[in-house]
């Protein structure tokens, strides 16, 4: 598949066009269906195809292992930290009224916030799920195992 030029030319094409989908995903969740857990998906999903067109070596030097599983803790620490940040503030968990002086404001920069938090930690896991699930079925081979 990788040497299908017709394939290289259309992921050429779609990737960053379903890049920029999962970033209006994200941002509009708030108004629209959508948010965080699709917008995460969907640039998995991206991230995903340009590894099966170009390999995942290629996948792995754009966005590496590593920066995946720091990326997935960030995501973590935003959601928690905005939640936590409504606790020492004088509010609950996730609530988001004591963020900013202006309620609306507050609700809507706690839950674009949060989605972000979500949509990174989402698009992460997801990417890792694949690259392990691909490492291992090489591993596999490379023992000589077949299935």
């Amino acid at each position: 598949m990788r040497n299908n030029g017709i394939l290289r030319i259309i992921a050429r094409f779609l990737i960053p066009l379903i890049m920029l989908f999962a970033l209006y995903i994200q941002f509009h969740g708030e108004y629209s269906p959508g948010g965080g857990f699709q917008a995460g998906v969907v640039f998995a999903a991206a991230w995903i195809l340009f590894a099966l067109i170009y390999g995942l070596d290629a996948a792995l030097d754009v966005i590496p292992e590593r920066a995946m599983y720091v990326l997935m803790l960030v995501g973590v620490l935003i959601y928690a930290g905005v939640g936590v940040a409504g606790v020492v503030l004088g509010g609950h968990f996730l609530d988001f009224r004591p963020l900013l002086d202006d309620p609306q404001y507050a609700q809507q920069f706690g839950i674009v916030t949060v989605e972000l938090g979500i949509g990174i930690t989402v698009s992460t896991v997801t990417m890792l799920i694949f690259t392990m699930f691909v490492q291992r079925r090489a591993d596999s081979l490379e023992a000589g195992e077949n299935d």
